[in-house]
């Protein structure tokens, strides 16, 4: 069963969506008043239109779309983005141009996408040691190329 999200549109775009059946995330899209015409290596905020309220217990995760990655060299920053169950502000997606040339966003573009995920608070337990495993405190490339 789905989860209901409440949802305010102030956009002149249709609400996000899944493209496909089997989807996680819900395409996003840009709500601009002219095209966005971004640099090389430039980042912006940009615009949905959008204010959702996230059941306590959820936060909606900003995740950047692969194929907006793959033929225009745009990305989200801060990726995946976090947006918590309190937040009541508009979603604004952060993007970069990674591409060697400029890159034009029209308004309507699907820009990102969102995924919710249900979280589990935690709380500490502070001890004097924690148990050892076989790993260890092997961190970044400790088990080597292949």
């Amino acid at each position: 069963m789905a989860t209901p999200i409440k949802i305010v549109n102030t956009s002149t775009n249709p609400l996000p969506a899944y493209a496909t059946d089997g989807s996680s995330g819900l395409d996003v899209r840009a709500e601009l008043k002219e095209p966005l015409v971004l640099e090389s290596l430039q980042r912006t905020l940009i615009p949905t239109g959008l204010f959702v309220e996230i059941p306590e217990g959820y936060e909606a995760q900003v995740r950047p779309r692969s194929g907006l990655a793959l033929k225009q060299g745009i990305t989200c920053l801060n990726t995946p983005g976090t947006i918590d169950a309190d937040y009541r502000g508009e979603i604004k997606v952060l993007v970069i141009n990674l591409s060697g040339e400029k890159q034009t966003i029209q308004h309507g573009e699907r820009i990102a996408q969102l995924v919710f995920q249900q979280i589990e608070k935690i709380h500490w337990q502070l001890v004097e040691q924690i148990t050892e495993t076989k790993r260890g405190d092997g961190g970044f490339g400790h088990t080597g190329k292949n």
